[in-house]
C-alpha cells in the first residue's frame, strides 16, 4: 500500500492518458473520491464509479479525450507528505493563466484556486492539473 494515495492516483491518471487508456483504476479513499469529484465537475474526466468486484476499495474512472487529446495534459503534485505546501487566499495564483487549476484542501472541503480565491479560503495546495 502506498503511503501517498493521491500521488498515486494522480500518475496512473497522468500514464493511462500519455498511453491513451480509456479507463483506469485507482484506490478509493475519500481524498481521490474528493479529487475525481473535483476533476468531474472541471470537465477533467468524463466519469468514474465504485468498482465493486474488485477484492480492494478501487474506482474506476473513465478518462476525457478531446479531439484525440487528453483533457488532462499536466499533472504535478505539489504537496508532498514530507513537504506540505500551505497558501493564503491572497498568495494563490491563477494556473495557466486560468486554463488550468489547482487543488486545494481547505477548512471548507476541497476546492479549486479559483472557488478558494473567490471565498477568500487558503489551505494545503495538493496538486496542479492542466
Amino acid at each position: 500500500m502506498h503511503s501517498d494515495t493521491l500521488a498515486d492516483m494522480l500518475i496512473r491518471l497522468k500514464n493511462a492518458a500519455a498511453v491513451k487508456k480509456a479507463t483506469v483504476t485507482v484506490p478509493a479513499t475519500k481524498m481521490n473520491f474528493a479529487v475525481l469529484n473535483l476533476l468531474l465537475k472541471e470537465n477533467y474526466i468524463a466519469s468514474f464509479e465504485k468498482d465493486e468486484n474488485s477484492k480492494f476499495p478501487t474506482l474506476i474512472v473513465k478518462l476525457k479525450y478531446v479531439g484525440g487529446s487528453s483533457a488532462l495534459a499536466h499533472v504535478k503534485k505539489i504537496s508532498k507528505p514530507g513537504v506540505r505546501i500551505y497558501s493564503k487566499a491572497t498568495e494563490l495564483k491563477r494556473t495557466l493563466s486560468g486554463y488550468g487549476i489547482k487543488v486545494v484542501s481547505t477548512s471548507h472541503g476541497l476546492m479549486t484556486d479559483a472557488d478558494a480565491r473567490k471565498n477568500k479560503l487558503g489551505g494545503e495546495v495538493l496538486a496542479e492539473l492542466w
